[in-house]
């Protein structure tokens, strides 16, 4: 049986979607969709679905919300077995964090994610525009976060979601033993 879908020719075979790539767009089209297409959720309230793996915080806009997300992170990587990884995780969190609390307006969440041996952090708001690079002198007080991110992050970015955006940034945890490679099952490790 073949269909046309968005002007793609894709064949159904053996339960699944194949056909020069179709399989990897209908992929990343779900994914994209799903998140979107996903119940909002407030910001001053934890993401749903946490997991043992999946940890989440709505922060107060008050500038002790910084050393807030700091603790939360420091806490958490410990209890995930991933304290090594803290200082850098502390440090970009609190980058992010004192970022949206000066450009922008509203609720924030704090969110991390450890799977298949790579921590995910993200810091929601509200303000649809992303951050921008900027080129400060060599005696400016601020203006570095990009840079840090770069330097320290494995990957970042921003994106844009029903809500306003979402900054993020991974970093490369060790690998785990089989047993503990981060399912969906589990308890809410939260505060």
């Amino acid at each position: 049986m073949a269909t046309r879908a968005i002007g793609y020719p894709i064949a159904f075979r053996c339960g699944g979607w194949s056909s020069h790539g179709a399989g990897s767009w209908l992929t990343r089209q779900w994914a994209l969709w799903s998140r979107m297409l996903a119940p909002l959720r407030p910001l001053d309230a934890p993401r749903c679905r946490a997991t043992a793996w999946d940890a989440s915080w709505p922060l107060q806009r008050e500038m002790t919300s910084v050393r807030r997300a700091r603790r939360l992170v420091t806490a958490q990587l410990s209890d995930w077995a991933v304290g090594y990884l803290s200082d850098t995780a502390e440090l970009l969190v609190s980058e992010l964090v004192t970022n949206a609390l000066r450009h922008t307006r509203g609720p924030l969440r704090l969110n991390l994610r450890l799977s298949h041996s790579r921590l995910l952090c993200e810091v929601e708001d509200t303000e649809s525009a992303c951050p921008e690079r900027i080129v400060v002198d060599s005696d400016a007080e601020g203006g570095r976060g990009i840079e840090l991110l770069d330097l320290l992050a494995d990957a970042w970015g921003s994106m844009r979601t029903a809500t306003g955006k979402t900054m993020w940034f991974e970093l490369q945890a060790e690998d785990r033993p089989r047993g503990t490679s981060g399912g969906e099952d589990g308890d809410s490790v939260s505060e």
